[in-house]
């Protein structure tokens, strides 16, 4: 005989997730299917870690489903989603730093760390740029777009846009060249 006592039964959704209507689910199945392949293109080109990039990918969309409600009427909500994705890679680099200068400072002698490795050498050099660099290349070349929508999902001006991958690019020109010269 099952103790009903024990038997888990599903949270009910607080007063600020409500069940999303027919109409709404539809939608985001519909921006889901539209943007989550590009999504990990996107985490995998900014984390610099193929095996995080789905889940990067995954909490945006988790991000996106609960706020759909309000995402849903923005201009852009795949704006919304790839700024997302951006920032949960970012702050996934930044606490893979920390733990990774934490555990040499402690464990030096102990330790073998393997950076990740992307499958090409241009998308390798790309993993050593500086964040905002490496979203606005990422952005350009992999999701294809214009200067201005990189700038309104990395919330930057158009000029600072325009620079970073003015800068981006001559720093991966000079990568580049270095590795092909040894």
């Amino acid at each position: 005989m099952i103790d009903r006592s024990e038997v888990t039964t599903l949270e009910r959704p607080t007063p600020t997730e409500a069940p999303l209507s027919l109409a709404q689910n539809q939608g985001f199945e519909d921006f889901f299917r539209r943007e989550f392949v590009g999504l990990v293109a996107l985490a995998e080109a900014v984390s610099g870690d193929p095996a995080a990039a789905e889940d990067l990918a995954s909490e945006a969309m988790s991000r996106a489903h609960r706020s759909w409600p309000k995402i849903s009427g923005y201009d852009k909500p795949g704006a919304w989603a790839r700024r997302v994705t951006i920032n949960l890679a970012h702050s996934r680099r930044r606490k893979r730093k920390r733990r990774d200068a934490f555990v040499r400072s402690h464990r030096a002698d102990q330790l073998v760390i393997a950076a990740p490795q992307a499958d090409h050498p241009v998308w390798a050099a790309v993993a050593t740029l500086p964040d905002r660099q490496r979203a606005a290349i990422a952005l350009h070349y992999l999701e294809d777009l214009p200067v201005a929508e990189i700038a309104h999902i990395l919330e930057i001006s158009v000029s600072t846009a325009t620079s970073h991958l003015h800068n981006a690019r001559t720093n991966l020109a000079e990568l580049l060249a270095e590795g092909s010269n040894r």
